[in-house]
């Protein structure tokens, strides 16, 4: 036991309940004084993720009030800050949950070279994964590269069973200055959209919580289908809690692993779902280029376009391909912050294959765009998508956007709900997304509905030449 102050740093991991580090601190004895960092990858984050930051940490910093304590904020090189704030408070200890991305690994891993050098206790902890990435393997010791077996070899793992929160924090005598939230203007580059999306957005450990016990009870049973139902609302929601560690995976494990001890259907359909998100991050820390780079190097010379100022990418990005499925899916995004699912893989398998665009472009939009965003998921599911990446859907599946919403949208609710032109009662939905659009987009409910930029059979046809030209 420490009389000594320990520093919890959180980042993207804001909640009270089943926390390691925190759990840790409150062990150790000593004050606990939690820290916000604003540094260079916060600032670095689109305008969508940013701003749903900005709402979490606000929301964190009201939990941690709850239980006497007090979320300190400041900006700069987290190195710096950390050194700053021990010298300030005479913190012992600086605790933290582990991040699995490069540049996190990279930052991070000098934060504890420069605390343990100082003689102050640094330590990383478990938390936004279930298996850490260096403890799945292979029988010959390698990572793996395909989901399945990784399915199997995960599935019958114990997961430590989630901690409930403190009920109290031991405060310091004096609290560090802290920075005004308001004033790092998180949400700026949102404008007019952060109020249209706000509604749709389920805010904080609490809210996760509740979202997890309402899709147990009411939705697990029948996930293995209903997810894939378009109009339905017939999936978590979670990814935006799990994306800023509102919830813990481990929380939603155990909830399943009861869902499907009581003969729940879609429990292992939803476990399997959370293990495909443990898969993605372990093939970010085993190839960290899966961020940047084809996963598969043979799809290096494949005659992607990545020019973003075509008319083709720009009539994607609006949601105005004249093909209603796709654009649906990209008008749910601007109005919710999410997009479905189902949706997410036609929208991205379009633009690779029928517009032959490389899938960073869309990997970047994405990134801009999305409140559930995650470095991760995101990149494995654009390159799942066109093809270059691990388990991915191979170069000859291209999905047909109209075949597709005929089997997962066949009454066009999904597409009515979304699409606002040439309909006389538009769905207010469908009308939202002309406000929180850019206002450089002269784009209006009364506007005609475009033709299809690239007809589906020709666009498929065009894809499987450039493959078979490439040798796919």
């Amino acid at each position: 036991m420490s009389a000594s102050p320990t520093i919890v740093w959180f980042r993207r991991d804001l909640r009270l309940s089943d926390h390691a580090a925190l759990s840790a601190a409150v062990k150790r004895g000593g004050p606990v004084i939690p820290v916000f960092i604003r540094d260079a990858m916060v600032d670095g984050l689109g305008a969508a993720p940013k701003w749903r930051l900005g709402l979490g940490v606000e929301c964190f910093g009201a939990a941690l009030q709850e239980v006497g304590s007090r979320l300190v904020l400041r900006s700069g090189p987290a190195r710096e800050v950390l050194e700053e704030l021990v010298e300030e408070t005479g913190a012992g200890a600086v605790y933290w949950s582990r991040a699995y991305d490069p540049d996190s690994v990279e930052r991070d891993t000098r934060v504890k070279e420069a605390l343990k050098a100082r003689g102050v206790e640094a330590e990383s902890f478990t938390g936004h994964l279930m298996f850490e990435p260096w403890s799945v393997e292979t029988q010959q010791g390698a990572f793996y590269k395909v989901y399945t077996p990784f399915w199997k070899s995960v599935k019958g793992r114990d997961v430590a069973a989630p901690v409930n929160a403190p009920s109290e924090l031991k405060a310091p005598g004096t609290w560090p200055e802290s920075e005004a939230l308001a004033e790092w203007a998180l949400g700026a580059a949102m404008r007019r959209g952060a109020e249209v999306v706000r509604p749709y957005v389920r805010l904080g450990e609490q809210a996760a919580q509740t979202r997890l016990g309402v899709f147990m009870r009411d939705k697990v049973a029948d996930y293995a289908e209903a997810r894939d139902r378009v109009s339905e609302d017939g999936t978590s929601g979670l990814s935006e809690n799990l994306s800023l560690g509102e919830i813990s995976p481990a929380q939603c494990w155990h909830a399943g692993l009861r869902a499907v001890e009581a003969g729940k259907a879609g429990a292992e359909t939803f476990l399997k779902e959370l293990v495909w998100r443990e898969f993605a991050y372990h093939l970010m820390w085993h190839t960290p280029r899966i961020l940047t780079d084809n996963w598969r190097e043979e799809w290096d010379a494949f005659p992607w376009n990545e020019d973003e100022r075509l008319k083709e990418v720009k009539a994607w990005k609006q949601g105005r391909t004249g093909i209603r499925f796709v654009d649906a899916g990209m008008r749910e995004m601007y109005v919710t912050g999410r997009m479905h699912n189902r949706v997410r893989m036609i929208v991205a398998s379009y633009l690779t294959k029928h517009l032959m665009c490389h899938w960073r472009v869309g990997q970047k939009w994405f990134e801009d765009c999305l409140i559930d965003w995650d470095p991760a998921s995101n990149a494995m599911g654009w390159q799942w998508s066109a093809g270059s990446g691990p388990d991915a859907t191979p170069y000859f599946r291209v999905f047909n956007p109209v075949t597709q919403r005929e089997k997962f949208d066949p009454d066009r609710a999904y597409v009515n709900r979304w699409i606002a032109e040439e309909r006389s009662e538009p769905a207010e939905e469908a009308l939202a997304y002309f406000d929180a659009i850019p206002e450089s987009w002269p784009l209006s409910a009364g506007d005609a509905y475009p033709e299809p930029i690239v007809d589906v059979k020709s666009g498929r046809e065009k894809a499987l030449k450039a493959y078979e030209n490439r040798g796919f």
